[in-house]
This record gives C-alpha cells, sequence and structure tokens, in this order.
C-alpha cells in the first residue's frame, strides 16, 4: 500500500509539471485540428465521444489521446464523454480519495474542453477494487457520472429526434466469471434484476429514433479476444436484436473496432483504446479494426449517426454512417 501511495504522488507531481506547460488559446486550437470530411455532420448534430480501457497514470497513449479528445470536443463542440469502462488499471480505485483519481482522470483530462458531463460504465477491472466508490465520486465530481451500476438516458434533439442511451454493467451479466475468483464479487450482483430492467427500458422508448448500448465487454470481436464473446452475446444479443437496437459501444478491446455480423441489425463498435493498445486481426464479420490508440467521435441527427475514430495524432482512421432502423423523424 505504501508503494501505492508513493507512485501515486510521484505521478500526481508530473501531472502538475505537464499541466502548467499547456496553453490553451483560440490560436492552440487553430494550429490542431482535426481532418475530416464530415465537419458539416457535426455541426448539424448532437455529438459526444467514447474512449474506454484509459486508466493508467498517464502511461502509454492515455496523455496523448485525452490531448486529441480536448481538440475534438471543441472542434466538435462535443456535449459529453462517454467511457466504456475499465477506468482505472489494474485493480480499479480503494475509496472516493484514491490518488489514482488525480492521476489517471482529472490531471490526465484537463483539457478545458474535457470539462464536460463524463458518464460511465464499470469494467472487469472496476470490479478488481472499490466499484461502488466509482458510483461516490458522482457526488463530489462535477463531471464524473454514474448514478448507478447501470442506467439510461433520454435525449430530444433540436430536430426532433429521440435518442435512447443505455448504459449496461456487463460484469455480472458475464457467464465466464462464474468461476474467476477475481472477479467473485461480480456474480454476487443480480443480473436478473439488470436484465428485466433492461427489457422494460428498450419496450418503454422502443419508438425512440435511435437507441445505443453502452457497456464494457463487446458482443462480437477482431482483437484479443476473438471466439471468447459468445457467453456474454448469448445473453444480449437476442434482446437488444429483437428491439433493433442501432449500435453496442464497448471496450474491453485495447483497439478501435467496427463489427457487423451478417444478418443482424445491431452494430459493434469498440473504443477501448485509451492508453494500451493489442493487436487485431480480419474475420467474417468486421468491418474495420485498428491496433491503434485513440477515441470515438459521434455524431447524431434524425438521419444518420456518423461514428469517427480518431487516433492519437489527431487522425481519423476510420468513419461509418448508420441510418436509423425505426424510420426517420420528419
Amino acid at each position: 500500500m505504501k508503494i501505492q501511495v508513493l507512485w501515486g504522488v510521484a505521478c500526481l507531481a508530473f501531472s502538475a509539471a505537464s499541466l502548467a506547460t499547456d496553453v490553451y488559446n483560440e490560436a492552440y486550437y487553430q494550429q490542431h485540428t482535426i481532418a475530416t470530411a464530415h465537419q458539416q455532420v457535426a455541426d448539424k448534430s448532437w455529438n459526444w465521444l467514447v474512449v474506454g480501457d484509459w486508466g493508467r497514470n498517464g502511461h502509454f497513449a492515455q496523455r496523448d489521446v485525452a490531448r486529441w479528445m480536448d481538440i475534438a470536443a471543441y472542434q466538435f463542440d462535443a456535449d459529453m464523454i462517454v467511457s466504456t469502462g475499465d477506468n482505472f488499471y489494474d485493480n480499479g480505485i480503494a475509496s472516493i480519495d484514491d490518488p489514482f483519481w488525480q492521476t489517471s482522470f482529472e490531471q490526465i483530462y484537463h483539457g478545458p474542453h474535457l470539462f464536460k458531463d463524463w458518464y460511465v460504465v464499470l469494467g472487469n477491472h472496476d470490479y478488481r477494487g472499490n466499484w461502488q466508490a466509482q458510483i461516490e465520486y458522482s457526488a463530489k465530481s462535477r463531471r464524473w457520472n454514474m448514478p448507478a451500476q447501470y442506467y439510461s438516458m433520454m435525449k430530444t434533439l433540436e430536430d426532433g429526434a429521440t435518442v435512447h442511451l443505455l448504459f449496461l454493467d456487463t460484469s455480472p451479466l458475464n457467464p465466464d466469471y462464474q468461476h474467476d475468483t477475481k472477479y467473485a464479487e461480480t456474480q454476487e450482483q443480480d443480473a436478473t434484476a439488470q436484465l428485466t430492467w433492461l427489457h422494460q427500458q428498450l419496450e418503454e422508448h422502443k419508438d425512440a429514433t435511435w437507441t445505443f448500448v453502452i457497456a464494457h465487454h463487446p458482443l462480437y470481436s477482431s482483437g484479443k479476444r476473438y471466439g471468447k464473446n459468445d457467453a456474454i452475446r448469448s445473453v444480449l444479443e437476442p434482446l437488444l436484436e429483437q428491439y433493433k437496437v442501432d449500435a453496442y459501444f464497448a471496450g474491453h478491446e485495447h483497439d478501435l473496432q467496427h463489427n457487423q455480423p451478417m444478418g443482424k441489425h445491431m452494430a459493434h463498435f469498440v473504443s477501448g483504446a485509451g492508453s494500451e493498445v493489442r493487436p487485431t486481426g480480419q474475420h467474417e464479420f468486421t468491418r474495420f479494426a485498428a491496433s491503434s490508440a485513440g477515441f470515438a467521435a459521434v455524431s447524431i441527427n434524425a438521419r444518420e449517426t456518423l461514428i469517427q475514430f480518431i487516433d492519437d495524432h489527431g487522425k481519423v482512421i476510420y468513419h461509418y454512417s448508420l441510418q436509423p432502423h425505426k424510420g426517420v423523424t420528419q
């Protein structure tokens, strides 16, 4: 424990020093832009960013990703940031006063345009620590929002489109953790209650223009865990397909992916490249997979949802547009 605290203090000092060298003004944002052919779409849309698997005290590419997230939030006028989990490596956090809040979050995502609402889900590594403290931190932080292990949001856009967001806690739903002692606490949660809630939410808001799920575990993977998603997929996919969910955003895999299984409505995006990255592959359902640090920018209006993957150098490396399955709001 003493080593962990000293390391946290050292990281905090380093973060504070780097923070003092940053100058955020109009000239800075004019000099640092993301080249995109879709700025007009973003200008007419509800915009947010998606990042996952990030909490590593600034190591690997975490700082570079955070820097370009701030630029993207400015350029696209992002309204919020979504985290797909594994917020603190390797063993979560101990309390709401854990130094890792500063060294992995507050002093990393310090760009002025990242002081938006963050909507966060739990990952499996978060369950190795005090996961309840991540919920409790919502009362301490101006921007951190995790009101419960799972929750939802409804948004009505200026053009009349309605967007239903479902934030899930997939670790308790994952049968693969039933015999894993590291995640024993996940199996003490009431998975049936969460699935009942999910069904009720989907039924209640089935007429929403768009429905998106944010979770930690992907249902399909073109990365390290290819072929190891059957258990969680069997729990969630039938219900999500039944209600024609438009897209499922996940992390867990440390890369950027777009997967589209044949004959399925729902698109699958992985944004788990917030710090460390791992190799990817090409499979029958792979539309895109890159072993690259980065994040996703999401732009939503009544007629389309644009997803852009942006790497840790500020380059758009992939983009894709979805049309709503439930018709177009006039």
